[in-house]
């Protein structure tokens, strides 16, 4: 239901050629599902950082393709540049973004790595979470020596590549090896000061960054044994940090790599930097994102500032992604849009517009058209979205009734449950009709042989089948949903009794409507022992849906 969403950042040995640039960036975006996110260039390095997102799979083929095409333009042999670097794609991450693990990730780094070796005769290494073995984990370690040493490297048994040849050969000359991984997001962040002292800045970097600053007596550095100069550590843990002046805004800026955000996240990065700075008399004003954001990270900023103001975090993710860009100033040097700097919304940009994204009358005027769809099934499926949403603003407004402060983690967890209901029947609202469009397009297929026909039979069956699947889905997920309804009309507020017994009401509609989807759609399905099964489910769902509107008008007639 939720899409997997992976980040890679190739890093390419070239960053003069603008040509070469575009031709090795643009290959991944014929990967349908992929959006080219960035290419970003520098001369000095010679070296081109590119970002793209998309699926897992996608994800792995766009950036074999973009391996396989950098390897054909960029020889290796003739390079040269600032940045250390061992190959044409130097170096290729892959990021978890949404709805999938570094476990996983690390996986699909696996499976491209095998493929590049395999299919391309390109050797390399996997570091960080896809390492081997723990030696192979820096990826500095691994480049050591670089591209002018990979011949004496590939001679010794230790630097066996995880992938590809063991051998120095034509290949490696021309394309040298490559590093592929699986890591964390990377946050570039800067907290802005009401200051231009860069002194200032440094001092409060120091403060928050995990490497601190060198420990002084006297003025002079402290050193160990080792003649290395000690250090205090900072507060946060994977963040480097320095100050500096920012001329085109005139103000001083605390300037972060957030080098893994489930550790330290944007939010603790600007609440630290923020108490550092009032301690040594300045303020923060704002803060700045380079780059973009997964949604993850804007969403837990608010229920970070949410739960210190003892506010439901039980609310939409527009109004959260809201708090967010207010409470770190995002917005302070210029805007900032949501659409364009978070992740998966810069994904959805050009995707079809769907059932859920129309105006309300848009919706209606959708539905009352001779188009077939949406039908009843995506009309039950929004009904229940609705519903549960009325039980929902009821623990929204419980939480923040005068004098119940004691409870609002109680209102909040009740308001979070119903908005996962929501994005669940939201999101079946264009699964109803997707479902019904299968069918449709079994019906289009060809039947002009007898192997033809039994695809298309089952093309049917199998369409059919989904059909029935997703309004069983809307029942389940309605029926469960009037527990949000029914316990704000017991603890909630009692002046909104009526709001809570009219999204029962939805969610029972919403099940009723479904149920009809289910046995109107099971008697076309061959498989009468799904069919048979499914809808003697469905009934069940039912008639625990009836009961729950019997003890809610029970509610209402004793209290109103």
């Amino acid at each position: 239901m939720n899409k997997q969403l992976i980040e890679c950042v190739p890093n390419i040995s070239e960053g003069r050629d603008i040509d070469k640039i575009n031709t090795i960036a643009n290959v991944v975006k014929t990967i349908e599902g992929i959006k080219l996110l960035d290419v970003d260039p520098g001369k000095a390095t010679n070296r081109t950082v590119i970002t793209f997102v998309g699926e897992p799979e996608q994800v792995v083929k766009a950036a074999f393709l973009l391996i396989q095409k950098a390897s054909e333009l960029i020889d290796m042999s003739k390079q040269t540049g600032e940045h250390p670097r061992f190959g044409a794609t130097d170096v290729c991450p892959l990021v978890p973004i949404a709805n999938i693990s570094m476990e996983e990730t690390a996986k699909y780094a696996h499976k491209l790595g095998k493929r590049v070796g395999e299919e391309l005769g390109i050797s390399g290494y996997f570091y960080e979470n896809a390492a081997t073995s723990e030696d192979r984990k820096n990826l500095a370690t691994i480049r050591s020596g670089e591209y002018e040493g990979l011949k004496e490297k590939l001679s010794k048994p230790k630097w066996k590549p995880d992938f590809g040849p063991a051998e120095y050969n034509k290949q490696v000359s021309s394309s040298g090896v490559t590093a592929i991984s699986a890591r964390d997001f990377l946050i570039a962040y800067n907290v802005n000061l009401n200051s231009t002292s860069t002194r200032r800045a440094n001092a409060i970097a120091f403060d928050i960054r995990e490497n601190g600053r060198a420990k002084l007596v006297d003025r002079k550095k402290v050193l160990d044994k080792n003649g290395e100069p000690e250090r205090i550590p900072g507060k946060l843990k994977a963040v480097k940090g320095i100050g500096w002046f920012i001329e085109e805004y005139g103000v001083a800026q605390i300037s972060y790599n957030l080098t893994n955000i489930s550790i330290t996240s944007m939010h603790e990065a600007f609440y630290e930097t923020d108490k550092s700075a009032t301690e040594r008399g300045l303020r923060v004003t704002g803060s700045e994102l380079v780059g973009l954001v997964p949604l993850q990270a804007m969403l837990d900023c608010a229920d970070f500032y949410l739960k210190k103001q003892q506010r439901s975090l039980g609310i939409s993710d527009a109004e959260k992604i809201k708090i967010a860009i207010k409470s770190l100033g995002l917005d302070d040097l210029k805007p900032f849009n949501p659409q364009e700097r978070i992740i998966e919304y810069v994904m959805n940009s050009d995707a079809d517009k769907k059932l859920i994204d129309f105006t309300v009358s848009g919706f209606a005027e959708e539905t009352a058209s001779e188009s077939m769809a949406p039908g009843g099934g995506s009309i039950s499926a929004y009904v229940g979205a609705l519903g549960v949403s009325l039980g929902t603003m009821v623990a929204n407004i419980s939480s923040h009734k005068a004098g119940w402060d004691s409870q609002w983690e109680t209102f909040s967890k009740w308001a979070e449950k119903g908005q996962k209901y929501k994005n669940e029947l939201l999101f079946l609202v264009d699964e109803d009709t997707n479902a019904f469009n299968k069918i449709i397009d079994g019906y289009r297929m060809p039947k002009t042989n007898s192997e033809e026909i039994e695809v298309r039979k089952q093309a049917i069956e199998d369409a059919t089948i989904y059909a029935t699947e997703i309004p069983y889905k809307v029942m389940e997920v309605a029926a469960n949903s009037i527990e949000v309804s029914l316990k704000m009309m017991k603890i909630g507020l009692k002046s909104s009794l009526s709001d809570a017994g009219v999204g029962i009401l939805c969610a029972k509609t919403a099940v009723t409507g479904a149920y009809f989807n289910v046995r109107i759609n099971a008697k076309d399905i061959k498989n009468r022992e799904f069919a048979e099964e499914i809808i003697e489910k469905a009934e069940a769902i039912y008639q625990k849906t009836i009961v729950l509107e019997n003890e809610m008008m029970k509610i209402i007639n004793e209290n109103i």
